[in-house]
């Protein structure tokens, strides 16, 4: 690994700010802070002034990479450009209270109300809540709704279905949410294998867990045919919304048999949502699973949004307030700009240049499914592999040409993954650009397979010792 020098930019004498004199009567700290908390001598605080600090962090940021500095395609998760009008919005809105009264709250129970009647004309769902803080939130919060349902009907059901091209999160929130998981195979075609399916479907089937396009960016054709099949047992479907960016304003999860459905905001509605989140995984429901929604829920009466509490029979608050405000706000944003054709414009494009690069990339690498896919699509490694170099080490050296890698080795049922989702933000130029650099990393591991092997070249930190690094955390400074 570089080494790089590390320089101290801290020195005495410095201020990057001034505090005002105490203009009111000063207290003894003694009687608010009992003497056995209070320190012996000033902390240690770094002394730097204000344009020093400012061109560190800047420093700092222009060393990761994110959406707004190039190409991010980060299958299955949908790291999309962010309009600065979105932040825009949420800024503005950022410092209302959460414990602000409902009747001095009144445009931003508005904008909660307005986002849910959006989502459900986007799904066909009956309604939402805007409670989950992410995606993988949402989903526990679905399988919790399927639970109410069917202990409120006396059913007694312990399983649920997943297709092995899941989500990880699927079988971890059908887990704590005190189910089995019972894998459904994929068939040679990449979608669900209806025969096993069907012979996996009993009387103690609660539900089926269904990404739809699916994780290797298929369509599941039989999608009617599924959902006949779980609703013939009294179980419920949920889909998966995390890839809900190739059909938007082409085709709704109620249309297709799904009775909950979870949206990831920070993914199909443009918050950029590296390093963690923040996130938003609304769920929405049919008709016969409202009444289990989360409380509160925002309702309008005569006129006016309240938050409605007495809801008896919905499975209680699953988050502080209401959820994570700015990027609800944001979501709100982004919809209200584009409109319905819009919406649809977004995933016809999404899905025009996932082809686009599949069909330019399939001879160089292997196509995991050779198909036209949605907004997204799964290459294989494997060719590489087999000369030494793995989809890692390519993941490493598309760093040295200011891309980041797709996302590898998912879904597993794909050797040597590499799933690559463009989004509807890339522009020809920035397509092509990627597709060049992709053929030219295939041509190195050909003839010059060490410079491969030994990426990345050009970033702050160079290639790192992964398995020292595991073995020995440091997880702080």
């Amino acid at each position: 690994m570089r080494t790089k020098l590390i320089v101290e930019k801290s020195t005495s004498g410095q201020i990057g700010t001034s505090i005002p004199e105490l203009d009111v009567q000063e207290r003894e700290l003694g009687n608010l802070i009992p003497e056995k908390y209070l320190r012996s001598e000033p902390p240690r605080l770094p002394e730097v002034s204000e344009p020093e600090i400012v061109r560190h962090y800047v420093a700092l940021s222009t060393r990761n990479h994110h959406v707004d500095k190039d190409l991010y395609p980060l299958g299955s998760c949908t790291m999309k450009y962010n309009p600065k009008i979105n932040d825009w919005t949420a800024s503005a809105l950022a410092d209302t209270h959460p414990y602000q009264p409902e009747e001095l709250s009144q445009g931003l129970l508005g904008v909660y109300f307005e986002l849910e009647q959006q989502l459900c004309a986007i799904t066909g769902m009956s309604a939402f809540t805007l409670q989950p803080a992410a995606g993988s939130q949402g989903e526990l919060v679905g399988v919790l709704l399927m639970r109410k349902y069917h202990e409120l009907k006396g059913n007694s059901k312990d399983t649920i279905l997943i297709p092995t091209a899941a989500h990880g999160t699927n079988p971890a929130s059908v887990a704590m949410a005190g189910y089995k998981v019972v894998e459904v195979k994929s068939n040679a075609e990449g979608l669900v294998d209806l025969a096993d399916f069907e012979a996996k479907i009993t009387d103690h089937v609660a539900g089926f867990m269904l990404t739809n396009p699916n994780t290797l960016g298929l369509f599941e054709e039989h999608i009617f045919k599924i959902s006949e099949l779980i609703h013939a047992v009294d179980g419920l479907m949920y889909m998966d919304g995390a890839n809900m960016n190739a059909m938007l304003g082409i085709a709704r999860p109620a249309d297709m048999g799904f009775d909950i459905t979870h949206l990831n905001l920070h993914k199909t509605f443009s918050t950029p949502h590296g390093g963690g989140g923040p996130g938003a995984g609304p769920i929405g429901v049919i008709d016969k699973l409202v009444d289990y929604l989360p409380k509160p829920r925002v309702e309008k009466v005569d006129g006016k949004y309240l938050l409605n509490h007495e809801l008896a029979n919905s499975i209680g608050r699953v988050h502080g307030f209401y959820g994570n405000f700015g990027v609800l706000v944001r979501a709100w944003t982004y919809i209200r700009m584009l409109g319905p054709d819009g919406l649809r414009h977004i995933s016809e494009t999404a899905i025009s240049n996932a082809n686009y690069l599949m069909h330019k990339l399939k001879d160089v690498f292997e196509l995991a499914y050779d198909r036209s896919c949605m907004h997204e699509f799964v290459l294989s490694a494997q060719i590489q592999k087999e000369q030494g170099v793995n989809a890692l080490h390519i993941a490493k050296r598309l760093l040295d040409f200011g891309f980041h890698s797709p996302t590898m080795y998912f879904p597993l049922i794909v050797k040597e993954a590499l799933m690559i989702e463009p989004t509807e933000s890339e522009n020809l130029e920035t397509l092509d650009r990627f597709i060049d650099v992709m053929k030219q990393i295939a041509e190195e591991v050909e003839h010059n397979p060490e410079l491969v092997l030994s990426a990345p070249h050009t970033t702050p930190v160079g290639r790192v010792d992964e398995t020292y690094a595991n073995r020995n955390l440091n997880v702080h400074w």
